[in-house]
C-alpha cells in the first residue's frame, strides 16, 4: 500500500514538474519572441515603405519582396486577399530585397512610378506579367519598362525618376534592413515584428489570425 502512495505521489510530483517546465518554456519563447518583435521594429517600419491599410490596423504585415521573384508573385495576390478579408484591420508594409541581378533597377522604376501616384498598379501589372520579362529570376529591364506603358505612365519622367538619389538612398536602406533582420530569401514576411517560425502560407496566416484574436 505504502509502495502504491509512494508510486503515485512521485508521478504527480513528476507530472506536475512537467507541467512547471512546459509553462516555463511557453513563457520563455512568448518572451524571446516579443524581444525580437521589438527589436526588429526599428528596421522593419521605415517612413519611405509604401503601404496598404489604415497605420492604426492592429495588424501590420512587413513582407519583403523582389518583383522578379516567381514565389513573390504567387502570395502578392493571397496576401491582398488576407487584406480584403479583414478591412481596416490589416496594414501591409512592402520593403525591397532585390535580391536577384537586375532587379534593383525594376524596383527604382516601381518607385518612380510612385511619383506619379501608380506605385502599387505599377507593382501589380510587374507581378502579374512577371514571365513575360524574367527569364531564369533575371529581368530585362526594358521589357519590364515596356509592360508598364500599359499603366498610363508617363515613361519619360519615370526614365529620369529612376536615376533619382532619394530611390536610390531608399532601395539601399531596405537591402541593408534585410541584412539586419537575417532576410535572405524572398518573400520574408514579420507579423507584428515576429518572423515566421518556417516559411509557408499556413504559417502565415496562422501568426495574423493569432495577431488578428489578441
Amino acid at each position: 500500500m505504502k509502495q502504491r502512495t509512494l508510486f503515485i505521489v512521485t508521478a504527480l510530483t513528476l507530472l506536475v514538474a512537467f507541467a512547471v517546465g512546459v509553462l516555463l518554456y511557453t513563457t520563455a519563447q512568448e518572451r524571446e519572441a516579443a524581444r525580437l518583435a521589438e527589436a526588429n521594429r526599428a528596421s522593419l517600419l521605415r517612413m519611405h515603405a509604401p503601404t496598404l491599410g489604415p497605420a492604426e490596423a492592429p495588424v501590420t504585415i512587413v513582407e519583403f519582396i523582389d518583383p522578379a521573384c516567381e514565389t513573390c508573385a504567387e502570395f502578392y495576390p493571397r496576401v491582398k486577399q488576407l487584406l480584403a478579408a479583414h478591412p481596416g484591420r490589416i496594414r501591409l508594409v512592402l520593403r525591397w530585397a532585390p535580391f536577384h541581378p537586375g532587379s534593383d533597377k525594376v524596383v527604382a522604376a516601381i518607385e518612380a512610378a510612385r511619383r506619379q501616384d501608380k506605385l502599387w498598379p505599377a507593382l501589380e501589372a510587374l507581378l502579374a506579367s512577371q514571365h513575360e520579362w524574367t527569364a531564369n529570376h533575371r529581368p530585362d529591364v526594358g521589357r519590364a519598362l515596356a509592360r508598364l506603358q500599359t499603366v498610363g505612365l508617363d515613361m519619360e519622367r519615370l526614365g529620369f525618376d529612376m536615376t533619382a538619389p532619394e530611390i536610390a538612398t531608399a532601395i539601399a536602406q531596405d537591402v541593408a534592413d534585410a541584412q539586419t533582420l537575417n532576410v535572405t530569401k524572398t518573400p520574408e514576411f514579420f507579423v507584428n515584428g515576429k518572423p515566421l517560425p518556417r516559411f509557408g502560407w499556413d504559417e502565415l496566416q496562422t501568426l495574423v489570425e493569432e495577431a488578428l484574436a489578441r
